[in-house]
């Protein structure tokens, strides 16, 4: 396609929820099994979190330990089955600003409608660690313009997220941000703003922000009505499902092995015909019978 803004698909559906700037409430996922809750919950858009990514599929934490390829094939697997727009975290997009082209051209491939890079030094950490480093200004300016180039939907947003608030203070990662803008980032995200007043100033930028919610970070846990006065135009909870995903589990099998059976927590359990139906199970029989030979 050519690089005109003329998707009617994921790319586009997910730019116009977002030049709303009417803080577009979007949860992570890790995996497609998430994404598929995700959507059947009404959301209208997913995010695959590179910290999720880690934490689901490796066990480790984020720390710039996942590979390209796993992203792409994470990718590519929730939206098989989830149609909702799908940002992906590309972290510093694994390499320089040639990996970054070919990262881009791997993540649209699996049918990404926006992407997410960072200043981070790699490898990187998460954003609510201590001990991040970024990259010179025009390094991470060359990167970003490689994943400007490299996508072939322009309606595929470029988010460009600096970390510089905790490496260099508040005011350097505002000046990281407006150059970003300049430079044809569709959105900007200021990682770890640590008062209501630096998320002012954030979501006073004229470029679309992204408010970051981690609960236990660092940034004020700001209701999602308060966010769309300030003007953010997506608030993220990338690692929501993610955390209580760990505590059910623990709770449920910590049960489990303090008596022996479910009893007393069967009610924190999905029913079996519950998880058939997330999974789609009866468009699957619908298949079956339909080249069965029956």
């Amino acid at each position: 396609m050519s690089n005109e803004r003329a998707s009617s698909g994921p790319p586009g559906k997910l730019r116009s929820l977002v030049e709303r700037r009417d803080a577009l409430l979007v949860p992570g996922a890790a995996n497609a099994l998430t994404a598929r809750i995700i959507e059947d919950l009404g959301f209208d858009a997913a995010y695959l979190t590179g910290a999720g990514l880690a934490n689901t599929h490796l066990g480790m934490p984020d720390l710039g330990l996942t590979t390209v390829t796993e992203l792409a094939e994470t990718a590519a697997r929730i939206t098989d089955v989830c149609s909702l727009p799908l940002i992906v975290d590309i972290d510093t997009g694994f390499g320089n600003a040639l990996n970054v082209y070919r990262t881009v051209a791997l993540l649209e491939r699996a049918g990404a409608a926006a992407l997410q890079i960072e200043d981070q030094i790699f490898p990187k950490k998460c954003g609510h660690f201590s001990g991040k480093g970024v990259i010179p200004l025009p390094e991470m300016l060359g990167k970003l313009k490689a994943a400007l180039d490299a996508r072939t939907d322009a309606n595929m947003l470029v988010i460009a997220r600096t970390d510089a608030r905790a490496v260099e203070g508040f005011e350097r990662a505002l000046e990281r941000a407006h150059l970003m803008a300049e430079a044809g980032a569709d959105v900007l995200f200021v990682e770890a703003p640590e008062t209501v007043e630096e998320m002012r100033a954030i979501a006073a930028l004229p470029t679309p922000q992204v408010a970051n919610i981690v609960v236990g970070g660092r940034t004020p846990n700001l209701p999602l009505g308060e966010l769309r006065e300030l003007g953010f135009a997506v608030a993220l909870y990338a690692n929501a499902a993610l955390q209580a995903t760990i505590k059910a589990v623990q709770d449920v099998l910590g049960h489990l092995k303090h008596n022996g059976s479910l009893a007393g927590v069967q009610d924190r359990l999905a029913s079996f015909a519950e998880r058939q139906r997330i999974v789609d199970k009866d468009r699957f029989d619908t298949r079956e019978a339909r080249y069965s030979g029956s």
